[in-house]
């Protein structure tokens, strides 16, 4: 998409840092992927047969994508808010997988209805009058990145005009009126409406990060299960209250793993989806269990059940914000040419994983190993101190389990040898500051056991 990065970015994002130009390189590739894919969505469906996309759903969205156009020549930020929302990619993806079927699946309809509601979120943030038919779906009507609507029709009708949404839904019902704010804040008396929560910025300048728990596509195709995550879900208010009390501890904590991560958390993060808590996790607490991904096809998501503390709320940050940085790095140079068959040890996993994989992981824990090292050396209490040297010495033990197998692939290109080079030189400088014995010895037989539970487990494969 762009010219391949220079040598300085590189090493940049070997050592798991990068400035604002150099997150910038890789946000601009991703935003331009994404309408890119957008626009292949449209193609796709101009070129399909009448058996996946009839002629009137042909038209329609030849319709929303006019909306589209025209919002977009009124106020193209408010409109690529709506497009580059990271949950829009999944749904994107699912479109194109349903448009080149060899049949008609039970659920396309319903997901390229969904541009209608794009297209009217987009016209609604720019300020462009507009009345239209919408879909729900499952008793919801998602307008994305503003909020949803509780409907008992199927058919909505909305209309637009100077900052007020009005829907009307089935005869005897009373229509529902939304006030709607051009930065994507709504706000109506009616209880019909849910508007999106967001939680302050980062960093001033830049705008509040939703928690999304009301788009449809935000855990759609992504194999949460088989990954030990949750399913998503809906939060109250009270729920909401406690995201927030965690959020706000969140800035100052990302600061003290060093400027570059409320850099990247503030260039990055577009979104949080709240999980619900891992399967089989006991009660809440400090110690209480958390799950938490990133997907390729949402750039810019983090999926997170409730972090139990604002410090594991900023770790979890750290972690699934670097497989965001390193799967944008990926998708704009390619790293290593090895195959893809799931062989080798990694202390984080039960399973075989395959190198890219092997990748990732080295790449989010030398990050956390970093992080939670900064935050044992600026620790004032005794148990913040231990509980940080703790997960420090893990993680890097882990780290160092598998470089050795990075570092020794004939199969990395001249870019992801720069990248694990500055990976290997970040392993060896947290050497300076060595974690206390105690901690060391346990990590040490942590990842020892892991390897043999590992080797007990996978016999056939060898670390």
């Amino acid at each position: 998409m762009i010219p391949p990065l220079p040598d300085r970015m590189l090493r940049q994002l070997g050592r798991t840092e990068g400035d604002v130009e150099t997150l910038h390189v890789l946000v601009r590739d991703q935003d331009t992927r994404r309408l890119l894919l957008l626009r292949a969505l449209l193609d796709a469906a101009e070129a399909a047969p009448t058996t996946l996309c009839p002629p009137r759903a042909l038209d329609r969205l030849r319709q929303d994508w006019a909306l589209l156009e025209r919002a977009e020549r009124a106020d193209r930020t408010a409109v690529r808010a709506v497009l580059l929302h990271p949950l829009a990619g999944p749904w994107a993806q699912r479109c194109l997988r349903g448009l080149s079927a060899t049949g008609p699946g039970p659920e396309l309809r319903a997901d390229l209805h969904h541009l209608s509601a794009l297209a009217a979120a987009a016209a609604i943030r720019a300020g462009i009058p507009f009345t239209s038919r919408l879909t729900a779906h499952d008793g919801l009507l998602s307008l994305p990145t503003l909020g949803a609507l509780r409907s008992r029709s199927e058919e909505v009708g909305i209309t637009f005009h100077e900052g007020e949404v009005t829907m009307r839904q089935g005869e005897g019902e009373p229509p529902v009126s939304v006030h709607a704010q051009p930065d994507g804040t709504t706000g109506s008396a009616d209880p019909r409406w849910l508007p999106v929560f967001a939680l302050p910025a980062v960093q001033s300048g830049i705008g509040p990060i939703p928690l999304d728990d009301i788009d449809p596509y935000r855990t759609d195709g992504s194999g949460l299960q088989p990954h030990g995550l949750s399913a998503a879900t809906h939060i109250d208010d009270h729920e909401r209250k406690a995201w927030a009390e965690s959020w706000a501890g969140v800035a100052p904590l990302l600061a003290v793993g060093g400027e570059h991560r409320l850099t990247e958390a503030a260039v990055l993060l577009r979104c949080l989806v709240p999980l619900g808590p891992p399967p089989g996790s006991g009660p809440t607490g400090e110690s209480a269990a958390h799950c938490s991904g990133t997907r390729r096809e949402a750039f810019g998501a983090v999926l997170s059940s409730k972090p139990a503390t604002p410090a594991y709320f900023a770790s979890t940050l750290v972690h699934e914000l670097q497989h965001t940085k390193l799967s944008a790095l990926s998708a704009l140079v390619s790293l290593h040419h090895e195959d893809p068959e799931p062989r080798h040890f990694a202390p984080w996993r039960s399973d075989p994983r395959p190198f890219d994989g092997l990748l990732q992981g080295a790449y989010s824990h030398i990050a956390l190993a970093d992080y939670w090292q900064r935050f044992a050396l600026a620790a004032r209490r005794v148990t913040h101190r231990d509980l940080a040297w703790a997960e420090h010495a893990r993680c890097r033990e882990q780290v160092g389990a598998v470089l050795p197998v990075l570092a020794g692939s004939a199969a990395l290109t001249r870019e992801g040898r720069v990248l694990v080079n500055e990976m290997i030189t970040l392993y060896h400088r947290l050497d300076d500051c060595p974690p206390p014995t105690g901690h060391l010895a346990r990590a040490e037989a942590y990842v020892a056991t892991a390897k043999v539970i590992w080797q007990q487990r996978n016999g056939s494969h060898r670390p």
